[in-house]
């Protein structure tokens, strides 16, 4: 019986602490702040990363390496043509706010 009690208990704490960092999260992001990991791709990079897939001749791996950032970030948001995919269109999109 004193077990169902602490186990009611810990719950109780354990919803309160969600609720908790709900909130905080939700004033957070009132204030402006967001969460998470900053973006490597800006938009000057991403029209960097554009220009240089669109020519044919270029290297994913060399045009990744000298935006300091891996091939697999470079196609999240560039095509190997260069056109943008919907990560890169989401950037522009952003910056232009």
């Amino acid at each position: 019986m004193i077990f169902g009690i602490f186990a009611a208990l810990a719950e109780f704490e354990r919803e309160l602490i969600i609720e908790r960092t709900h909130a905080g999260l939700a004033a957070a992001r009132a204030r402006g702040r967001n969460g998470g990991r900053p973006r490597k791709m800006d938009k000057h990079a991403l029209k960097m990363a554009m220009a240089a897939m669109s020519d044919p001749k270029s290297v994913a791996a060399d045009v990744a390496k000298r935006l300091g950032i891996t091939t697999t970030t470079l196609y999240m948001y560039v095509n190997g043509d260069g056109s943008l995919k919907e990560a890169g269109s989401n950037i522009l999109r952003e910056e232009n706010k």
